[in-house]
């Protein structure tokens, strides 16, 4: 029995025989490798138990996969959506494996880390020059007063999906509500944009971006947050083990990272601490769900720290 997949009705539904296994390294969608003869598929599902609403949306993330097949960018090729939630209990989508290296923890660090610290923002500024209109997403959000949205929705995330109160993210959340920018250019943003999201050749090129679930338009500014967010350097606080990967030897500054893109650090420091409230907003979520015994897989005991960290770090940045 794999948990949360109904195997024998996937078999149905796919017409085929299929071994299946949970990808570990997710702690929002859950996601699993299916093996059937010699093709590998990936199957991505919502998380068990309640979500929050305009969370976890299988649909978004098919149809900008789909849109974005035959771009620059680099993604899995999508293979089937499936909405009827009676089929395994929840909808899902199915896309093709892109086999190569995930950098998930400082130990996972490999060759040359400048040369995929380029690479992440080469692959992030293609993304941002994307015509979304061409590409069939011009109705994929409403990117006027995108920034103003997010602060208020991820508001709103908090108060449904919290167990326990924390002054410090909510003061961080009232800062960030009387300094939201003005908007900017507009364009398809990834929302989750960070190194253990893409999957890596062996020389360090981008093979693939994943988990685009909280993918719409608005400001590209804000995957530059986010990014820069992860981006931890020797001697920086550490909410995760992810922020850890960067402080290897070998990684871009947070100012390279910044000038490849063409911007600078202090210039995004509204967007860097927006991040972070995002993140711990989500983090919230999870843990809320692992009290209650929704979740699968292993790493949950550590979350209830990290919210807090990440709050503390987004004051900091502002």
């Amino acid at each position: 029995m794999v948990p949360g997949l109904d195997l024998p009705a996937l078999e149905r539904y796919l017409d085929a025989s299929l071994e299946a296994e949970l990808i570990a390294g997710g702690k929002s969608n859950l996601t699993y490798r299916l093996v059937s003869g010699a093709r590998t598929w990936v199957l991505r599902r919502p998380p068990l138990g309640n979500r929050l609403p305009t969370a976890h949306d299988m649909t978004r993330e098919y149809t900008v996969l789909r849109a974005l097949a035959d771009t620059a960018v680099p993604v899995p090729r999508v293979v089937s959506l499936c909405e009827d939630e009676a089929v395994i209990g929840a909808p899902f989508y199915v896309m093709e494996e892109v086999r190569g290296r995930i950098v998930r923890t400082p130990a996972d660090v490999f060759g040359d880390p400048r040369v995929y610290s380029a690479a992440l923002v080469d692959v992030l500024k293609t993304l941002h020059e994307v015509d979304y209109d061409a590409v069939g997403l011009g109705s994929f959000g409403r990117p006027a007063g995108f920034m103003e949205r997010q602060v208020r929705r991820w508001h709103e995330q908090l108060a449904r999906g919290r167990a326990r109160e924390l002054p410090e993210l909510d003061e961080l959340g009232r800062r960030l509500a009387s300094r939201v920018p003005e908007d900017g250019r507009f364009a398809i943003v990834h929302g989750d944009y960070r190194i253990d999201n893409v999957v890596l050749d062996d020389d360090g090129a981008v093979r693939a971006v994943l988990d685009w679930e909280m993918a719409t338009l608005g400001d590209p500014l804000a995957d530059v947050g986010m990014l820069l967010m992860y981006w931890r350097r020797p001697g920086d606080a550490m909410a995760s083990e992810v922020h850890a990967i960067t402080a290897a030897p070998g990684f871009f500054e947070r100012e390279e990272v910044a000038e490849r893109y063409g911007v600078r650090v202090r210039d995004v420091s509204f967007y860097v601490a927006f991040a972070h409230f995002k993140l711990a907003v989500i983090v919230e979520g999870i843990h809320t769900r692992a009290l209650a015994g929704n979740t699968v897989g292993e790493g949950f005991e550590e979350i209830a720290a990290i919210g807090p960290a990440l709050a503390r770090a987004g004051l900091e940045a502002l």
